[in-house]
């Protein structure tokens, strides 16, 4: 498994897509129930396989990703080849970014010598969307990318 099995909410989400993988492979609801009781270790493969194709379209389309801290917020605008950040870093330990009020402190403080903001830009190794997922575990979220792209326009 490249990446790691989708939640037992996922999996009801994706009820029909489901259906339509395990169909795809002959597989239909007598067959799969007759699986999952005589090959218990073959039934969780195919969970895998269908959790890393679900993971692939999802990090394939993945364009933007944002990360918040106390006193960072991570921007991420991920391209086929490589990914551009920026950075926004308080300096000052009350403002947390977490809290609806530290992102109301930024807004107000943006353009001072307490808030420090840094662009970035890396290639991607081999496999981008293993880089991606990477960083979704370290706590990103997807993103629509507005923020990023305000970011951009201002600087």
């Amino acid at each position: 498994m490249k990446y790691i099995r989708l939640t037992k909410e996922q999996f009801e989400e994706l009820h029909e897509e489901f259906a339509n993988f395990l169909a795809s492979q002959q597989i239909d609801k007598p067959e799969w129930d007759k699986l999952k009781e005589e090959k218990p270790e073959v039934a969780e493969q195919e969970l895998d396989v269908f959790s890393d194709l679900i993971w692939e379209g999802v990090l394939n389309q993945t364009e933007y990703l944002e990360h918040y801290s106390k006193n960072h917020i991570f921007l991420f605008k991920l391209g086929k080849e490589e990914m551009e950040s920026i950075v926004i870093h308080s300096h000052v330990p009350h403002a947390d970014f977490l809290t609806e009020g530290g992102l109301q402190w930024l807004n107000e403080n943006i353009f001072s010598k307490e808030v420090e903001i840094k662009r970035g830009k890396k290639s991607f190794g081999e496999d981008r969307n293993a880089e991606v997922f990477d960083i979704l575990k370290q706590g990103a979220i997807l993103s629509d990318g507005e923020l990023y792209k305000q970011f951009e326009d201002m600087f």
